[in-house]
């Protein structure tokens, strides 16, 4: 297992009781590095949307576990954020609360000579996805074969 796999499967370990605690809904962990700076970074969620405070809330509390367990071995930066509006859909849950709404899809590599897709997710598992495109075609497209799917949203 790599280490940024390790630092995030434990952090959603550790954090799951936290955020459940608050009836918060824990979006994604994730262990990047930007720049020279490492970051451990979590989303959470709530019907109504995060509040800065409730980001804080978390923080707080989840930074006593972090000095406790001790388990990153390099200098990193905590953050906790709301996953924002143009957070990808990576997990089956958030498939499932995105059924019926409009995505953008974006390839690895053209099909059809196409990267770029939107349309109504009507349907995954667990090798693919299907959207309606406004043309009332069905595209499937091969989960590994997605860089990015998200919701679409206008302004």
């Amino acid at each position: 297992m790599a280490k940024h796999e390790f630092v995030e499967q434990k952090t959603e370990e550790l954090i799951a009781p936290i955020i459940e605690a608050h009836h918060f809904e824990l979006v994604d962990v994730e262990y990047v590095k930007e720049g020279s700076m490492k970051y451990l970074r979590v989303y959470i969620d709530k019907e109504g949307g995060i509040t800065v405070d409730d980001c804080e809330v978390i923080s707080r509390e989840f930074n006593d576990v972090l000095d406790r367990e001790d388990y990153v071995d390099e200098a990193y930066v905590f953050e906790v954020s709301s996953p924002g509006l143009g957070r990808p859909l990576k997990k089956d849950k958030d498939f499932a609360r995105s059924l019926g709404d409009e995505v953008e899809v974006r390839l690895f590599k053209a099909l059809n000579k196409k990267k770029e897709y939107t349309g109504i997710l009507k349907s995954y598992d667990e090798q693919t996805v299907t959207i309606t495109t406004e043309d009332e075609v069905d595209v499937v497209f091969e989960r590994a074969s997605i860089a990015l799917i998200r919701l679409a949203f206008d302004f």
